[in-house]
């Protein structure tokens, strides 16, 4: 079902299931995240982050569900991206994910400094800031933060960006570090299974001889790759499922022919 530009249709699962084959629920898989924040993703829509760390937190549990590190961009709609991605694998798997995103109890926090602590990312401010001194909140950030973060990060941190450096108080200067290692976004929603880079779910791996692919219940039907119900984190694994069971069934369908 994903990637319905390159001619995908669906239409595997229907025939499966009209003969006879349980079709477990189809999700997306591999899939970028809505987030609650739009407004706030669209101003910085294109930006890639590098060197990031991620939490996915249930709120409701006060529950890490994954972390990761590498690289993410957000858009207009929310974020993407290869942690954001691999996370998604996660989500996709967690009990009454649906309820959480309703009830807005999924966060995404976003470390964009992790090789920095608290204490030398506040040095680091401090450093920025003596050198500022005389400049505005808003034009002193150029070395800290990516030029589309900036009004972003001013706005979460409420300080005015018409002050002084030299104005801002301690609080404030913790404020902006706090934010800075903890940038805090609420999941809604998975986009839809179009863009999803696989489809979760399909025919039963119950209903499949393992060793040959073949059907238990129709004899000379073959299953591979995506139609059937496996799936795997990015970075190649899904192809290797594709190659390996398209083999499979290759393989044996031409034994079964001779």
């Amino acid at each position: 079902m994903s990637y319905s530009a390159t001619g995908s249709t669906g239409d595997g699962y229907r025939l499966a299931e009209k003969y006879g084959h349980k079709i477990e629920e189809l999700k997306p898989g591999l899939v970028p995240f809505e987030c609650c924040e739009k407004e706030l993703c669209k101003r910085m829509q294109g930006l890639s982050l590098k060197n990031i760390s991620i939490k996915l937190i249930d709120k409701t549990k006060n529950k890490k569900i994954y972390e990761d590190f590498g690289e993410m961009m957000f858009t207009h709609f929310g974020v993407t991206g290869p942690v954001i991605i691999s996370s998604s694998s996660h989500l996709t798997r967690y009990k009454n994910i649906e309820e959480l995103f309703k009830g807005k109890n999924i966060e995404l926090i976003i470390d964009l400094k992790p090789a920095l602590d608290k204490e030398k990312l506040d040095l680091r401010i401090r450093r920025d800031f003596e050198e500022l001194k005389n400049k505005k909140f808003k034009n002193s950030l150029d070395k800290l933060l990516p030029q589309k973060m900036i009004e972003p990060v001013i706005i979460l941190s409420k300080i005015d960006p018409e002050k002084k450096i030299n104005e801002v108080t301690k609080e404030e200067r913790q404020t902006l570090g706090e934010i800075i290692k903890n940038f805090k976004l609420t999941v809604s929603k998975f986009r839809p299974i179009e863009e999803g880079i696989i489809t979760k779910g399909g025919v039963s791996v119950k209903e499949i001889n393992p060793k040959t692919m073949e059907s238990k219940l129709i004899k000379g039907l073959y299953f591979a790759g995506e139609i059937i119900d496996v799936d795997a984190y990015t970075g190649g694994f899904n192809l290797q499922i594709a190659f390996s069971t398209g083999f499979s069934a290759g393989m044996h369908k031409e034994e079964e022919n001779v």
